[in-house]
């Protein structure tokens, strides 16, 4: 089969590589459609170190093309999205409630890390009966597919930021996530959603998921802005969904005093982030900072696609840019280095 791959830190291309074969408990997907994430640059760029030969990739949908004897409820032909995330559920972690965690730091992010992504003709999924979701009838492929990650990321940092009903809310960045997690904080009954954003089309994609302010960085104090829109008093919740240090620090200081900085941003360089201690009360000011990686498995797929069937969100606005996995080198370039006013790109096999 051709699979795309990171052949070493700074070199993608193609090659071929063997059908992998599931073992008892996972399946093998045969790919339909798939999405370029940022965190994709962020790994062949070196973010969590070298890797030879590694299948690129880890949001996709496809067609079961086979599963393991102990496969109980997936069949050959299913149509299925698959989590980001593959935790494995056994594992202490997991049952202590951070599925995402299993097997250490980040070990429920498997795919195009410890093993080869999704960005082939087939791919692998470990505990298939926990770790896929059957996508509806009346949800296309291209759509389902933006749950793997960018809906269920997005959508965590409005869960993890403790929004309360009628809340203020900024979101910093409206990149996908940070766009999902603007259309979260409003499904989260946010009363005011300020996004961050510089960039023409990101502002009107940000004002599309629902927010009711935008403040350009470009132009205006952000701090200063986000407080006169709050009152003085900064925002219940502020969203971190870039994964930059400065960004991170403007996040702490426009959140009130018994706030929630809720991080969703990949902080892909750098040994430290910062935290302005001022601001930060010298440690005291009650500022809760949660974190989390993509929640993955079944149930949160389930919840995700039914988002979708219900029409509280279309994700797909976020699509501009759409090429055969053929294409995949271009598709890759433009991506990495955020060509033609690229939001998001949608790989069909």
């Amino acid at each position: 089969m051709k699979a795309f791959v990171m052949k070493e830190i700074g070199r993608v291309g193609f090659m071929e590589k063997p059908v992998p074969r599931p073992g008892p408990g996972d399946a093998v997907i045969r790919t339909t459609r798939a999405l370029i994430c940022t965190s994709d640059s962020h790994t062949v760029s070196g973010g969590i170190g070298p890797r030879e030969n590694l299948t690129l990739g880890h949001e996709a949908v496809g067609i079961v093309d086979s599963v393991g004897s102990e496969v109980a409820y997936f069949r050959p032909g299913d149509r299925v999205l698959v989590g980001a995330i593959t935790p494995d559920w056994g594992d202490p972690s997991s049952q202590n409630g951070y599925p995402s965690q299993s097997g250490g730091p980040l070990g429920g992010f498997k795919f195009a890390n410890s093993k080869d992504g999704v960005f082939a003709d087939y791919f692998h999924v470990n505990e298939a009966d926990a770790n896929l979701a059957r996508i509806p009838d009346g949800i296309p492929d291209e759509m389902a597919v933006y749950c793997a990650d960018m809906l269920s990321t997005g959508f965590m940092g409005a869960e993890k930021g403790s929004i309360p009903i009628g809340g203020t809310v900024a979101v910093l960045a409206q990149g996908p996530v940070g766009l999902m997690a603007t259309a979260g904080a409003r499904l989260r009954g946010a009363g005011l959603v300020i996004g961050v954003e510089s960039v023409p089309r990101r502002q009107r994609l940000s004002r599309t998921y629902g927010a009711d302010e935008i403040v350009d960085f470009t132009d205006e104090d952000v701090l200063g802005r986000i407080l006169e829109l709050t009152g003085g008093e900064g925002v219940d919740t502020a969203i971190e969904a870039l994964g930059a240090d400065v960004t991170f620090q403007t996040a702490v200081k426009v959140t009130k005093p018994g706030g929630t900085i809720s991080n969703v941003g990949y902080f892909g360089a750098g040994e430290f982030v910062r935290i302005p201690r001022v601001e930060w009360g010298v440690g005291m000011a009650d500022k809760t900072i949660a974190t989390g990686l993509c929640p993955g498995g079944r149930l949160r797929m389930e919840r995700l696609l039914r988002v979708l069937e219900t029409k509280r969100v279309d994700p797909t606005h976020m699509t501009t840019h759409e090429f055969r996995f053929d294409d995949m080198e271009r598709a890759f370039e433009i991506a990495d280095r955020k060509l033609d006013d690229v939001v998001k790109v949608l790989i069909t096999f």
